[in-house]
């Protein structure tokens, strides 16, 4: 580890923030992050316990009031200063992020500039929440609505983009109003802390935005799901346990937002620009390593141009360069732990095992971090788990099709719903695409689709909700009518 890394780790705060103050986890425990590249320990976080939970939900209850009454220029004050002070820490947070995390740097800095995004967003659509007044259609009276804040909230983000999980929701829950308990994983903690910190030095008052880091989510978290207070929660993670999330959250009939697991498909059609097609899929796979839920997972590609198009994509994989985030020219990252190492072999496995086979990686690598290496996967069949499950890794599978009406039944056969990529010169056809594909979002064209001024959410077994765009901020309010009589 270098000076410099040593001495931003020795910045970022490590206790749990409750009320406007750094404290100890009352038990005193504390649980170890460490940098996969190298399964070192960086930091020592408080270890919360469901009593920390409870005292963070407490805070945000007290504050609730006195932060809804507060002007919407108020806010909006705040998240723009809060834009400003990451904007000005940039090249820290990337750092930060890279070592917990495991990202490239250039990654982890393009992170920085979307995940801030979010603060600068809804820093101006905090000043444009609006209500409707008209008469009634009998001519009786007329017809008042108002949006109010939804209330306390409880976010449960994820480690993947540890920056942009946590701005997505809490720049739109201060933007409308409501106060902030917020869970990062286990595995990333530190860039919310650093957030945290910096909001702060952006003026949010005491009790608005509460930290617990904790090694046992569920138990931790379920005291606060069942508390009555609570109005509203948001979680991003897997679909597994965001179904038992929303099975919690039934019984206080809390709001949910959920962006959940997905299972993108990349259509390439036989009319597609094969160059624009090839860069937008190394974007679409291998950002983030692979471990993002819009990573395209099944590369569904016509049967003409599909020897081509491996060919091209296996001599672009085989060049990128696996090592730490830190280094020079580094594209590939570690995987974030042991698990996802495992996971990505036993899907290579078992295409394999169903007559796939590998053009280049397809193995682990040594050292004494978490690497698997970028790997393309060809002639993979149905029926394979690697069609079937989120890869969450560095491997490109490609299947083919024939037909366009092949290619949608393809891209629709999957419980998930979240994002799919088509490329196509044809527009009749990319028409025709944003129609028949179940997804919430789609590129056509484009491998990168992600906005902070567009809604991002899924359909299907991929989610509730929307973040960003200017339907992101409704996720935070409430609508109330009121009848004025003539």
């Amino acid at each position: 580890m270098t000076d410099r890394e040593k001495d931003l780790l020795a910045q970022i705060p490590t206790q749990l923030f409750i009320g406007g103050e750094w404290r100890d986890a009352t038990s005193g425990k504390t649980f170890e992050v460490r940098d996969p590249s190298t399964n070192e320990v960086i930091a020592q976080v408080a270890d919360a316990s469901p009593e920390d939970g409870i005292r963070a939900l407490d805070a945000a209850v007290a504050a609730q009031d006195a932060w809804a009454a507060t002007s919407p220029r108020e806010r909006s004050d705040i998240l723009r200063r809060v834009f400003d002070l990451v904007r000005e820490r940039a090249d820290d947070v990337a750092l930060l992020m890279t070592l917990e995390m495991g990202k490239p740097l250039a990654e982890a800095k393009g992170e920085v500039t979307y995940g801030n995004e979010f603060n600068r967003w809804f820093s101006e659509e905090a000043v444009r929440i609006a209500g409707r007044y008209g008469q009634n259609p009998e001519g009786t009276g007329r017809i008042i609505v108002a949006q109010r804040p939804v209330g306390p909230c409880f976010f449960i983000t994820p480690w993947n983009f540890p920056l942009a999980m946590a701005t997505r929701k809490i720049a739109p829950a201060l933007a409308a109003g409501c106060t902030v308990v917020i869970k990062p994983a286990e595995l990333t903690p530190l860039t919310t802390l650093f957030f945290t910190q910096l909001l702060v030095e952006a003026g949010l008052p005491a009790g608005v935005v509460n930290v617990v880091t904790t090694s046992s989510s569920g138990t931790m978290s379920a005291p606060i799901i069942a508390d009555p207070r609570l109005r509203k929660l948001s979680f991003t993670g897997s679909t597994e346990v965001g179904r038992k999330l929303i099975a919690q959250a039934a019984e206080g009939v809390l709001r949910v937002s959920m962006e959940l697991g997905g299972n993108a498909p990349f259509v390439v059609f036989e009319d597609a620009d094969l160059d624009a097609a090839v860069d937008g899929a190394m974007l679409a796979k291998f950002r983030n390593i692979g471990q993002a839920c819009t990573a395209a997972n099944r590369f569904i590609v016509h049967e003409s141009i599909a020897a081509e198009f491996a060919e091209r994509v296996t001599a672009r994989v085989a060049d990128m360069r696996v090592g730490r985030g830190t280094e020079e020219g580094v594209q590939i990252g570690p995987l974030i732990d042991d698990k996802a190492v495992a996971k990505a072999s036993e899907l290579v496995a078992d295409a394999l095992g169903r007559g796939a086979r590998v053009t280049t990686g397809g193995e682990v690598l040594d050292g004494p971090g978490t690497f698997f290496a970028p790997t393309v996967v060809t002639d993979v069949v149905p029926g394979s788990a690697i069609l079937r499950e989120e890869i969450f890794g560095p491997v490109l599978a490609i299947s083919t099709f024939t037909t366009e009406d092949e290619a949608v039944r393809l891209a629709n056969d999957t419980e998930y719903g979240l994002v799919s990529y088509v490329y196509t010169q044809d527009l009749q056809r990319g028409h025709r695409m944003i129609e028949r594909l179940d997804t919430g979002m789609m590129g056509l064209n484009a491998g990168v689709i992600s906005n902070a001024a567009a809604p991002f959410g899924g359909v299907k077994q991929s989610g509730i909700g929307r973040e960003g765009g200017a339907e992101g901020i409704h996720e935070y309010l409430s609508t109330k009518y009121t009848f004025l009589p003539n």
